[in-house]
C-alpha cells in the first residue's frame, strides 16, 4: 500500500509532466502560427490571392511587314477562339455536349483535344477552336453560366493583303505542334507555351524573333467557374499582383516591289514555275514568287481539313517554292558559262568559228542542235545569239568536266546563295570525283557534251541563274540576294540595316564577260536572235532563252514541236535577262514547268523591268524636287 505522501507525489509528477506536455504543444502552435502568419505571411497571402486569380497570356502584336516603298504587306487582325481550362471544366459531359452544338465540333474530337495536352498544367487554357464567328461568340457568352470552365479569348492571326501573291518568300505563322515547344524554346531561349504562334516558313521563319515581340500576363479575378469577375486593379485587395505589359514585335521593310509581286503572280496564273527579279549591283530581290501557291492567312486562322488536303494531294506542290526550293537543268541559259570557260581558258575566242551542219558524231552517239539544218558558221556571240548546240558542244570534245565545273561555281551556281528562305536547294554542279562516288563509274566524255549545254546531271534553281547573270551584267560581283531592306520598331527607330554583301568575284575577266554580254545582247535585238521578236527594243534587253529537258525523246521525236506532247512530257522553259544592256540595273529569272520555250516569258520581263525602271526614275524625279 501507498502512504498518502508517496500518492501526493506521484499525482504531482503526472501534472507536471502533462503540464510541460502541454506547454510545449501550445509552443509548437504558437511557432508554427508564427512561421505561418509572420515569416511566411506575405508568401501565404499571396498564395491566397491567387487562388482566386487566374493568370492571363497578352499575346505580342507580331510585326508588320512592308515592301521597299513602304506598303503593307502583311499585318494582323483579330479573331476569337473557343478555350477550355480544364481546372474549371465542371460536369463534362454535359458541358462538352453544349459547346459541341454551339461551334459544330463533335464532342470525340473536343476529348481527344483535351487529352492531347493532358499533361500540361490544368490550370493552362486548351484551344478547341480557332476563329469562330461572332455568332457563335455571343452563343457562348450568352450561356456562360451553363458552360464551366469554357471561355472565349481574343486572339491575332495574320493578314496578308495580297492573298496567294508571294506566299512562299512571305512565309505563315502557326501554332507551335507539342513537339516544336521544347525544340524551339530551347532554340530561342524563350520559355514558349502551349498557344503560342511562330514563323514556320519564309521570312516569318527566317526573322522570327525580330518580328515575335514578348508576351505580356494580365491577372483577372475568377469564380469557382472560372468566370471573369472582374479586372485587377490597383485600388482592391491585389496591390501585390501587377500585371505585365506585353513588347510588340519589329517591323520589316522588304526589298521587294508589291508591283511586280502582283505583276508576277498574275503571269503565272494557272501556270507552275518561279519567277525571281534582282537587283544586278546591290543583290536586293524585287521580285520572288512560285505558282501554284497558298494562302498564308488561313495557317493563323485555322486550317481546315480540306483545304490542307487540297495542298497536300496537289501533284504541283503548291507550298514548295520555285524559285529557291526546286532546281532544274538550266537547258541553254547555261551556255553563257560554257561560252566564259572556253574563252578564259583560250580555247576559242570571239572570231572563233564553227560549223554547225544540224548534228555530228561523237563516239556512238549523234549529238544534234535544235535547228534541223544547222546554223552554217557561227562564231561564240552568234551561237549564244541563235543558241546553237553544236558550237559549244564541238568545242567541249577533249574539254575537262572538272573545268567547267570550276567556272559553273564561281558564279555561285551549284551552291546555295544564302538568300533567306529556309530550306532552299543546293542544284548541281558535277564533277568526275562526284560521280564516280555517285554512281561507282567513272565520267564518260560525251556527258561533258551534254552539260555544256545545261542539261545531263546540271541542276540549278531560279535564284541561282538570277544571281549567275547578275554576275555577268556586273563585272563579275557574286552578290548575296537580299529580302530586308531595314528592321525598325514600333515607334520608327532603327534597329538593324542590311548592306549589299558580296560573296565573292568571278576569276572571268572583263574582255570575256563583255563578249558574252555582246551575244546575249543579240539574242534579245538581232533579227537572227531567240528572244528578238517579243523583246522589248527600247529597254536594250541582254538575255538567254532556253529548254530544260523533261524526258529525252528519240530521234524520231527530237524535231516534233514540244506542244504536240503530253503537258507532263513537255520540256520546262528557262529565260534569263538583265537591262539595260550598256547599264544594267535589273536582272530577271523565269522557270515555266512544261512551258516549253523560254521566249515566251520575255513579255514579262519587260513589263518588270520597264515598271520598275519608270519607278525608280519618277522617285529620283521626286527626290530632286
Amino acid at each position: 500500500m501507498f502512504s498518502e505522501e508517496e500518492s501526493v507525489k506521484k499525482h504531482r509528477e503526472r501534472a507536471y509532466a502533462t503540464f510541460y506536455f502541454i506547454i510545449i504543444c501550445f509552443g509548437i502552435l504558437l511557432a508554427r502560427l508564427w512561421y505561418l502568419q509572420i515569416y511566411r505571411g506575405e508568401v501565404f497571402y499571396e498564395f491566397s490571392i491567387k487562388n482566386t486569380l487566374r493568370k492571363e497570356v497578352l499575346r505580342a502584336q507580331r510585326g508588320f511587314i512592308y515592301d521597299r516603298d513602304g506598303e503593307l504587306l502583311v499585318d494582323n487582325e483579330n479573331r476569337y477562339d473557343i478555350m477550355i481550362i480544364p481546372q474549371y471544366l465542371q460536369n463534362k459531359e454535359q458541358t462538352l455536349e453544349k459547346l459541341s452544338e454551339i461551334i459544330n465540333v463533335d464532342v470525340e474530337t473536343i476529348e481527344k483535344t483535351l487529352k492531347r495536352y493532358n499533361t500540361q498544367a490544368k490550370f493552362r487554357p486548351v484551344r478547341i477552336k480557332k476563329n469562330v464567328s461572332m455568332e457563335e461568340v455571343a452563343l457562348i457568352e450568352t450561356m456562360n453560366q451553363n458552360l464551366p470552365g469554357v471561355l472565349v479569348e481574343t486572339a491575332m492571326s495574320r493578314r496578308y493583303r495580297d492573298g496567294e501573291t508571294g506566299a512562299h518568300v512571305l512565309g505563315y505563322i502557326s501554332e507551335m505542334s507539342q513537339e516544336q515547344l521544347p525544340k524551339y524554346s530551347k532554340r530561342d531561349g524563350v520559355n514558349y507555351t502551349p498557344g503560342d504562334f511562330i514563323g514556320q516558313s519564309g521570312i516569318e521563319e527566317v526573322r522570327d524573333k525580330y518580328l515575335r515581340g514578348s508576351n505580356g500576363v494580365e491577372f483577372v479575378e475568377v469564380d469557382a467557374r472560372g468566370r471573369r469577375t472582374k479586372f485587377i486593379d490597383d485600388h482592391n485587395l491585389f496591390t501585390q499582383i501587377k500585371d505585365i505589359p506585353e513588347e510588340p514585335g519589329n517591323h520589316l521593310e522588304l526589298t521587294l516591289d508589291r508591283d511586280l509581286q502582283n505583276i508576277s503572280q498574275k503571269h503565272l496564273e494557272g501556270k507552275v514555275g518561279g519567277i525571281v527579279a534582282m537587283d544586278v549591283n546591290t543583290g536586293e530581290l524585287l521580285t520572288m514568287v512560285s505558282s501554284p501557291s497558298f494562302d498564308p492567312s488561313r495557317f493563323s486562322k485555322g486550317l481546315t481539313t480540306k483545304y490542307w488536303n487540297s495542298l497536300l494531294n496537289n501533284p504541283y506542290q503548291p507550298l514548295w517554292g520555285r524559285m529557291s526550293q526546286e532546281h532544274y537543268s538550266p537547258g541553254s541559259t547555261f551556255k553563257a558559262i560554257t561560252a566564259i570557260a572556253l574563252m578564259e581558258e583560250g580555247l576559242i575566242s570571239k572570231h572563233t568559228k564553227v560549223n554547225c551542219t544540224g548534228s555530228f558524231q561523237f563516239g556512238n552517239r549523234k549529238y544534234h542542235c535544235w535547228k534541223k539544218e544547222g546554223h552554217g558558221y557561227l562564231n561564240v556571240v552568234g551561237a549564244l545569239r541563235e543558241s546553237c548546240n553544236m558550237f559549244f558542244q564541238k568545242m567541249m570534245v577533249e574539254f575537262d568536266i572538272d573545268i567547267l565545273a570550276r567556272y559553273a561555281k564561281s558564279f555561285g551556281l551549284g551552291s546555295k546563295t544564302g538568300v533567306d528562305i529556309p530550306r532552299e536547294a543546293r542544284g548541281l554542279i558535277p564533277t568526275k570525283a562526284w560521280k564516280k562516288k555517285r554512281n561507282k563509274v567513272s565520267w564518260q566524255q560525251g556527258e561533258t557534251l551534254s552539260c555544256a549545254i545545261g542539261q545531263s546531271y546540271i541542276l540549278t534553281s531560279t535564284i541561282q541563274l538570277a544571281v549567275a547573270y547578275a554576275a555577268i551584267a556586273n563585272g563579275g560581283k557574286i552578290l548575296k540576294p537580299q529580302i530586308v531592306k531595314s528592321i525598325v520598331d514600333e515607334k520608327g527607330n532603327l534597329i538593324k540595316e542590311f548592306s549589299p554583301v558580296v560573296l565573292s568575284q568571278s576569276s572571268a575577266t572583263e574582255d570575256t564577260l563583255s563578249v558574252v554580254r555582246e551575244g546575249l545582247e543579240n539574242v534579245m535585238n538581232h533579227h537572227k536572235g531567240t528572244g528578238f521578236s517579243l523583246s522589248d527594243k527600247e529597254l536594250k534587253l541582254a538575255g538567254k532563252t532556253g529548254t530544260s529537258q523533261v524526258v529525252q525523246f528519240d530521234s524520231s521525236k527530237i524535231y516534233t514541236r514540244c506542244e504536240e506532247h503530253e503537258y507532263d512530257r513537255r520540256h520546262h522553259g528557262v529565260l534569263v535577262a538583265f537591262a539595260p544592256y550598256d547599264d544594267p540595273e535589273v536582272v530577271v529569272s523565269v522557270v515555266t514547268e512544261h512551258g516549253c520555250h523560254g521566249s515566251y516569258d520575255i513579255t514579262l520581263v519587260n513589263k518588270l523591268i520597264k515598271t520598275y525602271l519608270d519607278k525608280k526614275r519618277k522617285n529620283s524625279v521626286v527626290d530632286i524636287k
